[in-house]
């Protein structure tokens, strides 16, 4: 069984020593081969030398990449096409692995029973959430990127994160890589690439599994317990729902190529926003009131494209 663990990374090249140094530290059966592929997205800090590095330390277990396209989709699917490995691990540079990670996370992943398999991410220790931040909603730390579906194994029937998942290298000859036009990229914060392809598996019938064993440790920075950046993520993160599934067809109702529902989405959010007390529930509220003014923007980019492209030449 081959293994290539995916690492893409642009400008953080100390979390990203912290990274190297837990994945180095990872025990895995001798009958493994597996290799940790870093792939430089462009980075203009000590990136190289940091990896190289690693690359000189552990010879045989440590590979670096430049891919010069900026874009994080750009990186992922350049380390795709470099290697030749059966699975796929996907991990990030500003997170640290337990010991026991990737022999964890890949274990399902070798009888072909799932396509693909998603651990739990979470926080560093001494973590705390803001008391402004609404925890009664699910998707509450998703800008945070951590991921903790509870203790038990099982089916998983929404997309792993991106920063803690693996699939079968057959998953991605068959339904192609990431998408470019979603992912950090120069100009755009748009994610939602990781979250894309695993919806892309469910809807074509594969089986995506939770593996609750298989753990890292996101940091949590300060700058992401703010309030402007879960403002702006979920501003994003409309943009990108729009982007991924296209303009909602369920109505005929248009105005500027947006549907007339989401105008009654934000007028309504707005008004529960404005009128709450309890301070969770309020910025919860105002959440969902950034989530639509996205996809109310998309929606009308996306038209004036569609308009621009039907346009006699």
């Amino acid at each position: 069984m081959e293994i290539t663990v995916i690492l893409c990374t642009y400008n953080r090249c100390q979390s990203l020593a912290k990274s190297l140094e837990s994945l180095a530290a990872t025990q895995m059966p001798e009958s493994v081969s597996w290799e940790v592929l870093v792939v430089d997205n462009n980075s203009r800090d000590q990136t190289r030398v940091v990896v190289e590095d690693y690359c000189r330390r552990y010879p045989e277990r440590f590979r670096y990449l430049f891919e010069p396209e900026q874009g994080k989709s750009h990186a992922l699917n350049a380390g795709i096409q470099a290697t030749t490995a059966e699975i796929l691990a996907f991990v990030d540079d500003d997170v640290t692995v337990d010991s026991t990670w990737l022999q964890n996370l890949t274990a399902p992943l070798q009888n072909g029973e799932w396509a693909g398999v998603g651990g739990r991410i979470l926080p560093e220790q001494n973590f705390s959430p803001p008391h402004w931040l609404p925890l009664q909603d699910r998707y509450a730390l998703a800008p945070l990127a951590l991921f903790d579906l509870g203790s038990e194994a099982g089916p998983l029937t929404e997309p792993p994160f991106g920063t803690n998942m693996a699939f079968q290298r057959k998953a991605f000859e068959k339904y192609g890589g990431f998408r470019t036009d979603l992912g950090p990229q120069p100009g755009s914060e748009i994610r939602s690439e990781d979250s894309e392809y695993g919806h892309r598996l469910l809807a074509a019938g594969e089986r995506l599994r939770y593996e609750p064993s298989a753990i890292v440790y996101h940091s949590v920075p300060p700058d992401r317990i703010q309030k402007p950046y879960h403002l702006a993520w979920r501003f994003d993160k409309g943009r990108a729902e729009i982007r991924q599934f296209g303009i909602p067809t369920e109505t005929r109702w248009l105005i500027a190529g947006i549907p007339l529902y989401l105008f009654r989405r934000f007028a309504v959010w707005t008004v529960r926003w404005m009128i709450a007390i309890e301070p969770s529930r309020r910025f919860s509220n105002k959440l969902k009131t950034w989530s639509v003014v996205g996809q109310i923007l998309e929606c009308y980019h996306l038209s004036r494209v569609i308009s621009r492209r039907r346009e006699p030449t």
